[in-house]
């Protein structure tokens, strides 16, 4: 019990401190829209390793980000009842936000139990994530304003481009080798590869992805590719 409240105690100061820091700097800097989306995204995204370190059990962990969604979900349903909220987050379509929540953290929980769970690798899992936040970030920022060649077909959705798509890759690609590396147990080489095909994985995966659920698949389609190549090359 005391480990379950530590854990959560540190998960909750961390999004006050993350949370709170984001909306001043969003109300004093006047950041752009785009980029305080993707700011936004971010606050999550780097309360993983928070989840995967605060707690010495994997069912703890799991549990906690589970637990977070079940809370926050019905507090994001009230605040939406005020006018301005949806701007406020630069929501794109009223309950985004919510959305976006519950599968980051439906996700959180899966690549938790499978790598830290069944596989006890709680880098693995780290980099499985990794693959894909700042990917997305990077896809976003980068497509918004260097984006010059657009892609397009029926299984493409929104505004897509060859640099967008690019950076996808390179981010991820980065991401999976740093973490790859600092994990061990593979050879240089066998990092590269594994990063790269998982990198190409992703942005795939991204691209193809419709109403916003590359939350989801990308991590999955991340960790499904991560878990074989690393066994395969150590």
């Amino acid at each position: 019990m005391g480990e379950l409240l530590a854990g959560n105690g540190i998960v909750i100061l961390y999004f006050l401190v993350c949370a709170s820091s984001a909306l001043v700097i969003r109300l004093r800097a006047g950041l752009p829209n785009e980029v305080f989306r993707k700011l936004l995204h971010l606050v999550p995204l780097f309360s993983y390793p928070v989840y995967l370190y605060a707690f010495d059990r994997w069912q703890y962990s799991a549990g906690s980000a589970l637990g977070f969604a079940v809370v926050v979900w019905p507090v994001l349903l009230f605040a939406e009842r005020f006018p301005g909220f949806s701007a406020l987050l630069t929501e794109r379509r009223r309950g985004e936000l919510k959305s976006s929540l519950l599968l980051v953290f439906s996700m959180f929980t899966l690549v938790t139990a499978v790598c830290w769970g069944w596989l006890g690798d709680r880098m693995l899992a780290l980099a499985s994530v990794f693959a894909w936040g700042p990917g997305d970030a990077a896809a976003a920022l980068v497509g918004k304003r260097f984006g010059r060649r657009p892609l397009q077909g029926p299984h493409i959705e929104g505004r897509k481009s060859v640099e967008g798509t690019a950076a996808m890759f390179a981010a991820s690609f980065l991401s999976v080798l740093g973490l790859l590396v600092a994990r061990g147990g593979l050879s240089l080489p066998a990092c590269l590869l594994t990063a790269a095909l998982t990198g190409a994985v992703s942005a795939a995966v991204e691209l193809f992805t419709l109403r916003g659920m590359d939350t989801f698949t990308c991590p999955v389609a991340a960790m499904l590719t991560l878990i074989p190549l690393t066994r395969l090359l150590a």
